[in-house]
């Protein structure tokens, strides 16, 4: 057989699998429809998608190229386009994002500007655990900040009562897709010169004065965990429109190596034996050059092309998410005296990413007792993440450590953290991502209505 007819049977082959995967995507996309109250789970988020990632997937599986390929180049320079910066890095998930985008600024690259251990970087104490972590893992001193309520969202003010002579940077998450107040942050920012790591993973599509989130920070990150806005199963981004912060951010994700020839890809410099860096000897071989302490942090190409295939929907997705936000909005606004209803962000349209409650004090039900009436209804929810991260098993752990030793503490707290406090005791929430139905956003909202009639007793 000669290759054009070997050629020609694969292609057909490759056909006959790929018609057989749209039919099976056909199905379950049939499947997810079907909804029984009280039955069918009513998730807090998932993955959306249907044959076309389907077939990216089993395609990009076909051409076994493994690690990170054609389809992982495109989708960085898709993602950069929809975002409208010029540098996109994918890595394997988003607190990889956050762990690079921190190690960028560590670097010695940056000379005086670089973050070094000790230096203070103000964050929040309501939030992911990821978006600090990596700054205890640099030896950094995270500065944790209170919330504020409805929003979620670190206070500026206690932002700016928190700086002192060692801070440096900023590192601050758009809580469930609200942005933060980026017009008082920058400003900060501006004013003493630090660098602001802007953690998007949550709000993707989120806009502050029409701008999208994620591309104001020196240093902006992504996640595309199946919960998240879209998806790659495991995954991120780091975004930057900084050639300098994107070159580091590129060595440290593939090993800290000094080239950044593409997987598979020799000479792009044209001198790959004309380097002499270090105490090498002269002409060693550039691909075996490393000039930072890197990881191996790399998306793979069977994900990237699941992502391709997410991104196009982005935009309807987030459309989702303010719809189904905005119903719940409407359909609770009547419940304000006994929950904190969530409002967004001065100047800013958030794609949601979930709708949360926060249970007032003079209640006549826990925040425990409504989230165990939704969970046996079938109906997932979320805590606020970490709630108070200062009172989490780790960081109690550190400081306790940091005292017997004798040393500095590992973070500082800035204020009392009241709201924090209260997250952490009285918060929760529901979903709002777009494989809800209209039958299952208006059974969680009846639900939610009756367990607080229950409570109220007769009128």
């Amino acid at each position: 057989m000669s290759r054009e007819d070997e050629a020609d049977a694969e292609s057909r082959l490759t056909d006959e699998i790929l018609d057989r995967v749209r039919q099976i995507a056909r199905r379950r996309v049939e499947a997810a429809r079907r909804f029984e109250p009280g039955k069918t789970p009513v998730k807090y988020a998932g993955r959306v998608y249907d044959e076309a990632e389907m077939v990216n997937l089993v395609r990009s599986s076909l051409e076994f190229w493994l690690t990170g390929g054609h389809w992982h180049q495109r989708f960085e320079r898709e993602l950069a386009r929809w975002y409208g910066v010029p540098h996109a890095r994918l890595v394997n998930s988003g607190s990889s994002a956050n762990l690079l985008a921190v190690a960028a600024l560590t670097s010695p690259r940056l000379a005086d500007r670089r973050l070094r251990p000790g230096d203070e970087v103000l964050t929040v104490a309501a939030g992911f655990p990821t978006t600090v972590f990596p700054l205890l893992q640099h030896a950094l001193v995270p500065v944790l900040v209170d919330v504020t309520l409805p929003g979620y969202n670190a206070d500026p003010a206690q932002l700016e009562a928190a700086v002192t002579p060692r801070t440096r940077a900023v590192m601050l998450a758009h809580t469930l897709g609200n942005p933060f107040d980026l017009d008082a942050v920058l400003a900060l920012c501006r004013r003493r010169g630090l660098w602001l790591v802007e953690d998007n993973c949550d709000a993707a599509g989120s806009l502050y004065r029409g701008r999208k989130t994620g591309t104001f920070g020196d240093l902006s990150t992504l996640s595309f965990y199946p919960p998240h806005h879209m998806t790659t199963g495991e995954g991120g981004a780091v975004l930057t429109s900084d050639p300098v912060l994107d070159r580091l951010v590129d060595s440290l994700r593939d090993w800290g190596r000094d080239c950044w020839c593409a997987p598979g890809v020799d000479n792009t410099c044209g001198q790959r034996f004309g380097w002499k860096l270090g105490e090498l000897p002269e002409g060693y071989d550039h691909k075996y050059i490393f000039s930072q302490l890197g990881y191996n942090l790399k998306m793979t190409d069977l994900q990237a092309s699941v992502g391709l295939a997410q991104l196009e929907k982005l935009d309807g997705f987030g459309a989702a998410r303010r719809a189904n936000w905005r119903y719940f909005h409407d359909a609770l606004a009547d419940l304000a005296d006994v929950f904190w209803l969530p409002e967004p962000t001065e100047g800013s349209d958030p794609s949601w990413f979930g709708f949360v409650l926060t249970v007032r004090p003079d209640a006549p039900f826990t925040r425990d007792e409504i989230v165990q009436h939704l969970e046996s209804r079938k109906i997932q929810t979320r805590m606020l993440f970490a709630g108070n991260l200062a009172r989490q098993p780790v960081l109690a752990e550190i400081r306790a450590e940091a005292a017997r030793a004798g040393g500095p503490a590992p973070f500082r707290v800035s204020g009392e953290l009241r709201n924090a406090d209260l997250v952490m005791s009285r918060t929760f929430w529901v979903g709002v991502y777009p494989g809800l139905s209209e039958s299952m956003r208006s059974f969680v909202a009846e639900e939610i209505r009756s367990f607080v009639r229950s409570r109220r007793g007769p009128a």
